[in-house]
């Protein structure tokens, strides 16, 4: 795993890159909450869903709700990158929807779009 930090308007993000699963529980997420904050002082991320778990995506596991609750308890801003429309259940569209009218866990697909969501204070 890689982590680059992106510096815009005085805000910092973590951006990280990675080949493997690195967000397969709630647990797996604490621990990336942990070593970005202690590595980079950064309280918002951008991360591939390539590196997330596809049980994450599947909402009946729960583990998308308890991963973005771990993130809104520590006060982390997230976006999540990738292509979402290979997944054909309503719910999951519904929720990333609702997640993007928010403020703090965004599901986009440009990492260019992902910094300008993030960088606001």
């Amino acid at each position: 795993m890689q982590i680059d930090v992106i510096a815009i308007n005085n805000i910092r993000i973590a951006n990280i890159k990675s080949d493997q699963i690195i967000m397969k529980d709630v647990q797996s997420a604490l621990d990336l909450i942990a070593r970005v904050s202690y590595e980079t002082g950064c309280d918002r991320i951008i991360i591939n869903k390539s590196a997330i778990s596809e049980d994450f995506f599947d909402l009946s596991t729960k583990l998308a709700g308890g991963v973005l609750q771990k993130f809104i308890n520590y006060q982390f801003k997230t976006a999540i990158l990738g292509d979402f429309s290979a997944y054909k259940s309503e719910s999951l569209k519904d929720f990333i929807y609702e997640c993007n009218k928010g403020k703090d866990i965004f599901f986009l697909t440009d990492e260019k779009e992902a910094v300008e969501k993030l960088s606001i204070i």
